[in-house]
């Protein structure tokens, strides 16, 4: 269709497979993975789908341009030549993102500054003034990669990082990612088939994207805004039509979604975030010491959660992880327990084998994701029945 184009959805490290999957449901066209993103085509419409729809994508950029790059001067004005009219006028805000992995360019912020100077001096030559920066709400945010010598020049569709849903307005020390949180929940084969729980949920991040997940409500339906809003060729009819048919395709839950915390702050601010988010018929916060907790749910729990780590709480690591194996090897039969971890010596007294590890980031901290099972009885018990 002559109206498609190449878009790159960015992502974090791990959910290159997760979100490729997210876009084929979509409908995108040409997926290919890449390495912290997946590239694909679509039409306009399919832009603000995907910024309205995908769990696991932090940015949607449409690249415009593409070059070779020798220096700093050499950029300048491969920029400068461009057809920035197009996109902008002169009083029009803009702000520029760079990311640079090159021999040849080590300065990302010297690489913005000087496209900065290239589309404000372009402006100036042609039409006698130029448009200001804005940093935070710009009218265009345009994005440069430079991979060795090949500059990339992208216009960013969603504006601030889509991890920043609008459903949270108050969070505690170092809360989840709601990007990581979703992603997390898809990796561990969440569908909203059985209850949930996240025995140390914070301020509720996990639960909200669980339910979201359950119902298939848009994960950014309740954001407040979107840089592709402010293009000259933006369309509020055909994006109006596409929150309507996105609407349509959510679903009921017929299960439960519990969050747990033993700190009441903590439990404030997650009833808080979950009546944001719209959700309080689905999810049930409530004050409870996971270590004191027993399973409320008949068959089979899953469970998600982001226990605390080194830099968040003063506590004695080894203990408290034994302690996370005991309560699941107790109160916890017939349950599939996910929790990532960047402490990886603390978990070999978790006293329970792994059935898998995925490798992804917490921040910058390399961490893992890590699947347990508990089996109802003893494993052998479970193996004997057949």
């Amino acid at each position: 269709m002559p109206n498609n184009f190449k878009m790159v959805a960015k992502t974090m490290f791990g959910f290159e497979e997760v979100l490729e999957n997210e876009l084929r449901k979509l409908g995108a066209l040409n997926i290919e993975k890449g390495v912290r993103n997946v590239s694909f085509e679509g039409d306009q419409g399919f832009m603000y789908k995907a910024n309205l729809c995908l769990r696991t994508a932090i940015k949607i950029l449409k690249p415009i341009h593409s070059f070779k790059v020798r220096d700093e001067q050499d950029l300048y004005d491969k920029i400068y030549k461009m057809d920035w009219e197009a996109y902008m006028s002169y009083n029009n805000t803009f702000a520029i993102d760079a990311t640079v992995n090159s021999e040849k360019f080590n300065h990302s912020l010297f690489i913005a500054l000087k496209t900065k100077d290239a589309i404000a001096d372009k402006f100036r030559n042609t039409v006698g003034k130029r448009p200001d920066v804005d940093l935070k709400y710009p009218d265009l945010r345009i994005n440069i990669h430079i991979q060795k010598d090949i500059c990339n020049v992208s216009l960013d569709s969603s504006g601030q990082s889509l991890h920043q849903r609008g459903y949270k307005t108050a969070t505690n020390i170092a809360p989840i990612n709601e990007v990581l949180a979703a992603g997390m929940l898809l990796l561990s084969g969440w569908d909203g088939q059985s209850d949930l729980l996240d025995p140390m949920c914070g301020s509720g991040t996990i639960p909200v994207e669980a339910a979201m997940i359950a119902c298939n409500i848009p994960a950014n339906i309740n954001r407040r805004e979107f840089s592709f809003e402010k293009w000259r060729d933006y369309d509020q009819d055909l994006f109006d039509k596409i929150v309507e048919s996105s609407l349509k395709k959510t679903r009921e839950f017929h299960h439960k979604i519990y969050g747990f915390d033993k700190a009441p702050s903590a439990v404030t601010k997650a009833i808080d975030n979950v009546k944001n988010a719209n959700l309080s018929d689905y999810i049930t916060i409530e004050r409870q010491d996971f270590f004191a907790s027993v399973k409320q749910t008949e068959g089979k729990l899953h469970m998600v959660f982001n226990p605390p780590y080194g830099e968040r709480l003063q506590i004695d690591m080894e203990a408290f992880y034994a302690e996370i194996g005991d309560t699941l090897k107790q109160s916890y039969p017939n349950t599939d327990a996910w929790f990532i971890t960047s402490n990886m010596e603390a978990i070999k007294n978790v006293g329970l084998r792994p059935s898998r590890r995925i490798k992804l980031f917490n921040g910058k901290l390399e961490s893992k994701l890590l699947k347990y099972e508990i089996y109802e009885g003893s494993k052998k018990a479970k193996f004997n029945k057949y």
